[in-house]
């Protein structure tokens, strides 16, 4: 088998289409040899012009981002979705729901879904377009690209039902593009009130399902996108789990439902409806989110398991029973999937988390690489606390690989021993809230390794005054001054 060189060497790169390739390739280089990060930013800082640029990803065919260092804009928000972003959600919705059918032999009726602003500043809208398209309606542009209305699909074309959708929106895209909230918010309101029979229109029987049951009016039956309080970030789950302030999928629920029954659109902005967005996640069969670059993952922040997890454990609590849980993939735009969590969360795994050389990468940052190392580890916690959908065999070989692994430790031992304190703690914890079943082998060794990690940090780091070794402490929810105090009030 030819190596890459050998082939390279095997091109004449003076003919078609190979000529037009080097000078497109030539061309590239020399916008990214002449990106000049540190200079723009010192330039910056002494109150220099900065030339500005668009902003986006390379990879995906973003060309027009470089050369890097100016002063980058996003987007025209007008503009969202781009055609090509509706044609990559047609796509996604037509494979989330041929999943479904497959695995379950019927149509969800309502999908929880995640929408974050890297689906508008990255993927120009397909998330947007995802949910247009499970609603069965489509985006309509004027001659100039932008965004001008929307029409609805007939039935009769559509070939299934529509869809219903709860969303969770991400504080950003709530407060830096505001019209596409309302433009969403319209399309719901405009399926809610089709002359349709309900079970072709699931968003029609669940907004007449509401109005019903808590006696309100349609418009604030229809309501479908919500986030936390005007003003404010987080999901709230994560600081849950990261405080041990749960016992049960329960305490995870109510906070979620606390920080985020707040609902968005053309028609309210931050009304509190928490008993409403409660109703709705019951409906629930299945929550989504997707990645659409390898430069980020569901283990790259803590938002994504306390936003897609917080959903996820409440539509599961509130419906009183197991719920499915995929995530799509646009990385490559022209090859779309969806899978299930548990298969995203097993990739990134193997990928960065146990690859040696994603491993090594890290340990080159000393300090900083090791407390990386251990933030991604306490978010796979995140995961399976908030979703389950974390294999033992995970953890198993975490455990193996950062606790058991002598060179690995020493790492650790020498950069930065809270870190390894951190990942041993939260193994520990979701091996006694029986969220994990270790390996014979790792329970010994985690318990030797936590022992001699607090050894070292109460012995061997000089430390003025008093300094206590770590714990493992689960606080019930009451126990925290206000943390529910006022849900459903």
């Amino acid at each position: 088998m030819l190596s890459i060189e050998e082939i390279l060497k095997r091109i004449d790169w003076e003919k078609d289409p190979w000529k037009k390739i080097k000078e497109e390739v030539l061309k590239l280089n020399e916008k990214i040899e002449n990106s000049r990060e540190m200079e723009a930013l010192f330039n910056a800082f002494n109150g220099g012009y900065v030339e500005p640029g668009p902003s986006g990803l390379i990879t995906r065919g973003r060309a027009d981002v470089l050369p890097t260092g100016r002063n980058f804009y996003s987007l025209d928000p007008y503009r969202i979705p781009t055609p090509s972003a509706f044609k990559t959600g047609v796509m996604l919705a037509e494979r989330l729901i041929e999943k479904f059918l497959k695995e379950e032999g019927r149509y969800p009726e309502s999908v929880g879904f995640v929408w974050m602003a890297n689906d508008i500043m990255w993927a120009d809208g397909e998330g947007l377009a995802q949910i247009m398209w499970l609603l069965g309606t489509k985006p309509v542009w004027d001659d100039s690209g932008r965004l001008k209305s929307f029409e609805v699909v007939p039935l009769e074309e559509l070939k299934r039902p529509r869809i219903d959708v709860a969303v969770r929106v991400s504080g950003i895209i709530r407060d830096n593009f505001p019209n596409c909230i309302e433009f969403l918010d319209e399309v719901f309101s405009t399926v809610a009130k089709l002359d349709e029979p309900e079970e072709l229109n699931f968003v029609k029987k669940h907004t007449n399902k509401l109005k019903n049951e808590l006696k309100i009016s349609e418009d604030i039956a229809s309501l479908r996108i919500f986030c936390s309080k005007p003003g404010t970030y987080q999901a709230g789950t994560q600081l849950a789990v990261y405080a041990s302030a749960w016992k049960e999928e329960k305490d995870l629920a109510e906070v979620f439902l606390f920080w985020n029954g707040y609902a968005y659109g053309k028609r309210v902005w931050g009304k509190e409806l928490h008993k409403e967005f409660a109703h709705l996640l019951k409906e629930v069969d299945l929550t989504y989110n997707k990645v659409v670059t390898d430069e980020y993952d569901l283990f790259g922040c803590c938002s994504y398991f306390g936003t897609y997890g917080g959903l996820t454990v409440t539509a599961k609590h509130l419906k009183g029973k197991e719920i499915k849980t995929y995530y799509g993939d646009t990385r490559d735009p022209e090859r779309v999937e969806v899978r299930t969590l548990s298969e995203e969360i097993n990739r990134v795994v193997r990928s960065k988390l146990l690859n040696p050389k994603w491993i090594e990468g890290l340990k080159k940052h000393g300090y900083k690489g090791a407390g990386d190392i251990s933030k991604r580890i306490g978010r796979v916690y995140g995961w399976e606390a908030t979703t389950g959908e974390v294999q033992d065999w995970v953890f198993d070989e975490i455990a193996r690989t950062y606790l058991i692994n002598e060179e690995n430790r020493e790492f650790f031992k020498k950069e930065n021993p809270w870190a390894l304190e951190e990942i041993a703690r939260r193994l520990i914890e979701a091996w006694h809230r029986g969220l994990w079943e270790p390996s014979e082998d790792v329970k010994e060794a985690l318990k030797k390794t936590y022992l001699e990690v607090e050894s070292w940090l109460e012995s061997e780091i000089e430390y003025e005054g008093e300094f206590q070794g770590a714990g493992i402490e689960i606080l019930p929810p009451e126990d925290i001054k206000d943390f529910v105090s006022k849900l459903f009030e």
